[in-house]
């Protein structure tokens, strides 16, 4: 088989290796020793996620992952009481389709609905975020994401969380996605200021199915069942998923690890930003984005091609053995690129764009066969 380049790691991570063999099987919520000895190793797990994280562990619930801890907090709101209606969702117009479709299924609950929008870069801004807050009717949660899954763009989130702690009226719940932000940029949610936050193991390669939303304060949420999870998220706990994730976010958070891996992204793609800058036909999504700038992850790149849309694009590169994407994985089947447009991104543009994403194995040698590979391509289409 041809060598084969993986550049989707914001759709999902390569995978770690673990040992299964001293996972206890025992059900967490079951009184004899077995159960015991799961629920011991599904507390550790809690304590050294909340360790990373900058939380307490009381704060932390176990969920199959960031699409899930995302709905459990925005349908939250349906019951609240303590406003007419419950109050209204804040959402910016970059969030993920987890966070983005379940507010369209509040607004036809009823719910009002303000768009916070974004500067051409494609981050919230305290300007645009005081903005939406004008226009807002009532509002009781906002969604803002910490790193963006389709540009990269990082959101100033204690800055944002300042603006919603100012605004008149009764306090608005910060919920932050935390799912390109984890194990990539520093994380501390309590310096951070947010109300609640979600991630998801296999971005941090570890299992699917797993993930872990943060709670400041424990809310009355919709799903009911049985007492775990503190009522938050019922259902048998998955504890080989929870250690797993505990295992990821450790790896990744290393400080020796966390700065050396950061700054090889960096210098990986600041190599692949001068090349692409270099070939008459490559647009970078936003215009204005440079080999080394920090309103952006070193992990994430949006660039698009003169005459040749997205997926015709993404589909050669697959035949010359490189793994890109168009978007997010979640939403690869449509067409319109709602993140690109709030940017300001015009539509020839925006269908012409493609995602690519690095790990921790990408390699310099790596992105120097991309390069060469996608000049291959210019020449040939």
């Amino acid at each position: 088989m041809k060598q084969r380049y993986y550049f989707d790691w914001a759709a999902t991570a390569i995978p770690d290796t673990f040992s299964s063999d001293a996972v206890p099987f025992g059900n967490p919520s079951s009184r004899y020793a077995e159960g015991r000895e799961a629920r011991a190793a599904l507390e550790d797990a809690r304590c050294r996620c909340a360790a990373v994280l900058g939380a307490a562990p009381g704060e932390i619930f176990f969920t199959s992952g960031g699409t899930e801890s995302n709905a459990i907090v925005l349908h939250s709101l349906l019951l609240r009481r303590n406003r007419p209606g419950g109050g209204g969702l804040l959402v910016s117009a970059v969030e993920h389709p987890s966070v983005r479709e379940n507010g369209a299924v509040l607004v036809r609950l009823g719910k009002p609905l303000t768009v916070i929008g974004v500067e051409g870069d494609g981050r919230v801004s305290e300007k645009t975020l005081e903005a939406a807050l004008k226009k807002a009717e009532a509002p009781r949660l906002a969604a803002i994401m910490a790193v963006n899954n389709e540009t990269g763009a990082v959101m100033d989130i204690p800055r944002l969380a300042e603006v919603l702690r100012k605004a008149p009226g009764a306090p608005v719940h910060l919920h932050c996605d935390l799912v390109q932000a984890a194990g990539k940029i520093p994380v501390d949610l309590h310096a951070w200021d947010v109300d609640s936050a979600s991630l998801s193991a296999h971005k941090l390669g570890g299992p699917r199915g797993a993930g872990l939303l943060y709670l400041r304060k424990p809310m009355e949420t919709l799903c009911a069942g049985g007492g775990q999870e503190g009522r938050i998220r019922p259902g048998t706990e998955n504890t080989p998923g929870a250690l797993a994730l505990a295992e990821c976010l450790e790896r990744r958070a290393r400080s020796e690890t966390a700065v050396a891996g950061y700054g090889q992204a960096a210098a990986r793609w600041k190599a692949l930003i001068a090349s692409l800058k270099a070939l008459p036909r490559c647009i970078l999504i936003p215009g204005d984005r440079e080999e080394e700038d920090s309103r952006f992850s070193p992990y994430i790149l949006q660039a698009a091609f003169r005459g040749i849309p997205g997926e015709v694009m993404v589909r050669s590169l697959d035949d010359a053995g490189f793994a890109v994407s168009t978007g997010s994985a979640c939403s690869s089947g449509e067409q319109d690129r709602p993140v690109l447009a709030a940017m300001g991104v015009d539509r020839t543009t925006a269908f012409e764009g493609i995602r690519i994403s690095q790990g921790w194995r990408t390699t310099m040698e790596d992105i120097e066969a991309l390069i060469e590979g996608i000049g291959g391509i210019l020449r040939v289409l």
